[in-house]
């Protein structure tokens, strides 16, 4: 689906760069340059994607993201944000329909981590070090699993993507005072299950 996306979008003019808005706005007349907004943001999706989910599905829905954006790019209003969250929040739209994916994903995550702790043995500092990361790591992943559907999309989007509140307000089409109370809520919440551990430092890669 890649080659398709890559095939679709063509090549580009080197000479004329352009910045996100104006550049998709260009590609309305000259389908061509798409590729450039493929260029600069294919990368930074599918990462995003395959840390929510797995590979594979980062591979399907990354492509699906570009080619619903090249579809809907007559769409775009620059006024109401930027091609960067717009482009997430077409990602997160798809995300919306692999949900069991995502919940697939942060069991596994989940059962590695009591894995882990049951493999590990020893006295060293660095086991220990190890294997409180795991476990870490499987607590999160089980309290990912409870959240809502909007509060994940809103902690991953900032932690993940490491979007801004705005950018997350835009990419999910909600108030701005939303994201930051969503946050708030959802970091304490996570703290408190974590024993105070920074749930935004790692612990999704798996």
């Amino acid at each position: 689906m890649t080659a398709n996306v890559t095939a679709l979008a063509g090549p580009s003019d080197p000479a004329e760069a352009l910045g996100d808005a104006a550049l998709l706005e260009l590609s309305c007349r000259r389908p061509e340059r798409f590729g450039e907004i493929y260029d600069r943001y294919f990368g930074e999706i599918h990462g995003y994607l395959g840390r929510r989910l797995d590979q594979q599905a980062a591979d399907d829905l990354a492509a699906e993201v570009f080619l619903t954006a090249f579809r809907k790019r007559e769409t775009f209003d620059s006024a109401r944000g930027q091609v960067r969250p717009w482009l997430y929040g077409i990602a997160t739209n798809l995300i919306g329909l692999h949900r069991r994916a995502e919940a697939r994903r942060l069991r596994a995550l989940q059962r590695s981590a009591t894995v882990h702790r049951g493999a590990e043995h020893g006295h060293e500092e660095r086991v220990v070090t190890r294997v409180d990361a795991v476990s870490a790591q499987g607590r999160l992943a089980a309290e990912l699993r409870a959240l809502s559907d909007g509060d994940r999309d809103v902690l991953l989007l900032s932690a993940l993507a490491e979007l801004s509140h705005e950018e997350v307000a835009k990419a999910l089409d909600i108030p701005y005072g939303t994201v930051g109370s969503r946050l708030s809520r959802v970091r304490k919440k996570l703290r408190a299950a974590l024993g105070g551990v920074n749930p935004l430092n790692g612990g999704l890669d798996g």
